[in-house]
């Protein structure tokens, strides 16, 4: 396998549990005990009540298209093989809103509402990406 060369997140230790979900390929969401909400991105605290009692659950992974955009050319030389690249924020069942990639889909079949799942991309022996891709890809 080659070297990954693209931008990595850096792992906190309130976001560990999320990037150890994503190795496991399961898409954990944080949770507020005190108040019951569901958050994204992982924080210290929780943006609603400001509780520090935060939990995970996980996520059923299907989400639908809130709005996209699709780049055919422009980006940096490490995201040319990549192109055309499918930017998209995702409503999943669990109330939140995620920015991702759509994989596996042409730039054409794209549509607002369209259904999608997490896919999960091995990228280094600590951080496996959750991406997403029309329910049912290959």
């Amino acid at each position: 396998m080659s070297v990954y060369a693209k931008p990595l997140p850096e792992i906190q230790p309130f976001t560990r549990p999320f990037w150890e979900g994503t190795r496991q390929h399961q898409l954990l969401v944080q949770h507020c005990n005190a108040c019951d909400a569901n958050i994204f991105y992982p924080r210290r605290e929780c943006p609603e009540c400001w509780s520090k009692d935060l939990g995970w659950i996980k996520s059923s992974g299907r989400a639908k298209v809130y709005t996209f955009s699709v780049t055919y050319e422009g980006v940096e030389q490490m995201f040319v093989e990549d192109l055309p690249i499918i930017l998209a924020w995702v409503d999943l069942p669990e109330g939140i809103r995620l920015q991702t990639n759509l994989l596996d889909c042409d730039p054409e079949a794209v549509e607002i509402g369209m259904e999608v799942e997490v896919v999960f991309k091995y990228v280094t022996d600590e951080i496996t990406l959750p991406f997403f891709a029309p329910v049912g890809s290959p």
